[in-house]
C-alpha cells in the first residue's frame, strides 16, 4: 500500500526515532508498504518518520539507478544490487574529507543543494529479520545511507545548509509545508488549510 510522505514542517521528521523490536505491529507489511511508497515516489530511500513514524527503520534501493546515466560508472556499479533495511541503526564512525553532492528530499520536493558529508562510514543496524550487521560503506552509497540515517536522528538536508542557503529556500520550503506544490506522489502537508 502506497502511504503519503510527510512534507516538510510536520513535526514528526525533527523527532529522534525510538527503537524498535522484532514484536513491532505488522514490521513485515510496514516494510512491504515503505518500498511500495518509495518506488511511487521514484526515491531511493525512505526512512519512517516521512511515512509519519518516528521509529529507527529506514529503506534504501540504489538498483533502479544503476541504469541512469546521470550518474558514474562507479556510481552506477556501486548501486548494483544494493537493496536493504536498515533497523535501530547506528553511524559508529565517520571517516574522509567532507565533500559536495547536490541531495534532494520526498519530504522536501523540488529542492535540491549541495550537502557536505563524510565519504565513509561504519554503520551497525538490524536487517528485517532482525539479524544484526556492522559494515563499512564509502562514496554515494555512504551518502544515501547518511541522508536517511539523519531522518531517524530527527535531522535534515536542510539543516545542514548555511544560513545564506537557508534564507534562498525559505520561500520554497514555506510553500512545501503548505501543499503550494505540484508532485506526483501521495503527500501529508502539516499547514494545509482543510476544505469547509
Amino acid at each position: 500500500m502506497i502511504l503519503p510522505i510527510v512534507a516538510y514542517g510536520d513535526p514528526v521528521l525533527k523527532k529522534v526515532g525510538a527503537d524498535i523490536t522484532k514484536d513491532y505491529p505488522k514490521l513485515d507489511e510496514l516494510i512491504a508498504n515503505m518500498y511500495e511508497t518509495m518506488y511511487g515516489a521514484f526515491g531511493l530511500g525512505l526512512a519512517a518518520p516521512q511515512i509519519g513514524l518516528p521509529i529507527r527503520l529506514f529503506i534504501v534501493d540504489a538498483e533502479p539507478f544503476a541504469e541512469d546515466d546521470t550518474y558514474t560508472k562507479e556510481e552506477q556499479e556501486a548501486f548494483k544490487g544494493f537493496k536493504k533495511t536498515f533497523i535501530n541503526a547506528r553511524i559508529l564512525d565517520e571517516k574522509g574529507d567532507e565533500w559536495p553532492f547536490s541531495e534532494g528530499c520526498l519530504s522536501i520536493p523540488d529542492v535540491r543543494e549541495d550537502v557536505f558529508r563524510k565519504p565513509e562510514i561504519t554503520i551497525e543496524y538490524f536487517d528485517e529479520n532482525f539479524k544484526k550487521h556492522t559494515e563499512t560503506y564509502d562514496g554515494l552509497i555512504a551518502r544515501v545511507i547518511q541522508h536517511e540515517y539523519d531522518h531517524i536522528e530527527g535531522i535534515l538536508f536542510t539543516d545542514k545548509l548555511s544560513s545564506l542557503k537557508k534564507r534562498l529556500i525559505k520561500g520554497k520550503l514555506a510553500n512545501i509545508s503548505k501543499g503550494k506544490i505540484n508532485i506526483d506522489y501521495k503527500m501529508r502537508f502539516p499547514n494545509q488549510k482543510k476544505k469547509r
